[in-house]
């Protein structure tokens, strides 16, 4: 019997099981570049490359060249612009239920997960591979939503995760596997980055190193799409936002694509200093993590949204919508996009969107977004119910009498009934 050294023997037994084809989610960094080669070495298997564009505001046309540097065939580098999806099928969706996971983020890394997981098992269907790579640590929420996003989408798919598998366990060692094989590294990669970002249109999110201690301001260097609320302009901008059935459609009188949207309610939140988190969460893995997130055009967008909501939405449907949207945000969050459950919500969430429309009016100042006026067709605001003048007979006060004393009726019977066993 031939006995192998303990990582050879691993090295066999991942060749005798190896896939054809991966499909890898690949940014053109040094970490997926990493991966690339990896997976070329380690299974022998051809891969094939998908970056997406999501508004990152990175230039993806090196990652192309660095892909062919290391082998990929041309035919097999997808680079896709997918702003207008991003926003269009997952950003506004998400909106229309207001969601915040935890009452503070607005899952801005959270919904461009199951997008890059849609391209990624599309892709592996179009070219026939057998399996799907990401970069995500095993620590992390996002190796949950990239794979229980694959497997709702294809339950063949096989996921390889290599930061689980790999013995390339400090950056030490990234950087020599990287040297022994020809991966160009950027002089700032070669000592320890101070934190990681990831960014998409939604969102800048950095976490890690520098910002690992909860207890210690970020420095302000993390910023990188808001200036300092301090040093923002001292007059507030006024801008509307129009909405059509929960979705926003125009500025200031503007029709734009939602993407466009998104990124003109970026300049415009971030200018003014809109839009920073600093948070402490709770990760679906079960540890706590502290992360600085900025989403400028997104927290306009919420308060827009909400404004819109408070003129054109029933309570009765407010209230539970409101109810939900923890549950909504937490299924987000934590990588069940695809699942039955939070379609089932959405549906509910988009049939209370049918009349929300109409044109919000917000400040803009500060760091603060405010809404300041709001108006529509499709309003259920009675100025002539609630007027501190003559309603002229639209409302009838004495009614009042009797909607109490029915609503107090159970408070009476419990108080009787306490007041009767405590003697």
């Amino acid at each position: 019997m031939v006995l192998f050294p303990p990582k050879l023997r691993r090295r066999v037994n991942r060749m005798s099981d190896a896939p054809k084809k991966v499909v890898l989610a690949y940014s053109g960094g040094l970490d997926t570049s990493i991966i690339l080669k990896w997976l070329q070495t380690e299974y022998g298997c051809e891969v094939i490359t998908f970056t997406a564009d999501l508004g990152q505001g990175e230039e993806l046309e090196p990652a192309r060249e660095k892909a062919l540097m290391l082998g990929i065939a041309a035919e097999n580098i997808h680079i896709v612009d997918v702003r207008e999806e991003f926003v269009r099928d997952f950003v506004f969706p998400m909106f229309r239920a207001n969601a915040l996971y935890e009452g503070l983020y607005l899952l801005g890394t959270s919904i461009a997960r199951p997008l890059i997981s849609q391209h990624l098992v599309r892709l592996a269907q179009d070219h026939g591979a057998d399996a799907v790579a990401h970069g995500a640590t095993g620590k992390g929420n996002d190796q949950v939503r990239f794979e229980l996003s694959a497997y709702a989408l294809d339950p063949s798919i096989r996921v390889i995760a290599p930061w689980r598998e790999w013995d390339l366990t400090s950056r030490t060692k990234l950087i020599e596997f990287a040297e022994q094989n020809q991966i160009p590294i950027a002089k700032d990669k070669r000592g320890e980055a101070p934190f990681s970002v990831d960014a998409n249109l939604l969102h800048t999110s950095s976490e890690g190193k520098a910002l690992e201690d909860p207890a210690v301001a970020a420095p302000d260097y993390v910023y990188q799409r808001t200036v300092n609320p301090e040093d923002a302009p001292d007059t507030p901008e006024f801008i509307e936002v129009s909405f059509e059935k929960g979705d926003a459609v125009a500025i200031n009188g503007e029709a734009m694509s939602p993407a466009t949207i998104l990124t003109r309610l970026n300049e415009l939140g971030g200018a003014h200093g809109i839009g920073r988190l600093d948070f402490v969460e709770n990760r679906f893995v079960g540890m706590k993590s502290r992360g600085i997130y900025e989403t400028p055009g997104g927290t306009v967008l919420l308060e827009a949204h909400r404004g819109i909501e408070q003129i054109t939405l029933d309570s009765g449907a407010g209230h539970l919508k409101d109810s939900i949207m923890p549950r909504y945000a937490e299924l987000i969050y934590n990588g069940f996009w695809f699942s039955p459950e939070r379609e089932m919500l959405q549906a509910l969430i988009d049939k209370s969107q049918e009349h929300v429309t109409g044109t919000v009016r917000l400040k803009l100042y500060k760091g603060m977004a405010t809404c300041v006026g709001r108006w529509s067709d499709h309003s259920l605001y009675s100025e002539a119910h609630v007027t501190f003048e003559d309603d002229a007979g639209a409302y009838d006060q004495k009614d009042a009498a009797g909607f109490i004393r029915l609503n107090a009726l159970r408070l009476k019977l419990i108080a009787n009934r306490n007041a009767r066993v405590a003697k």
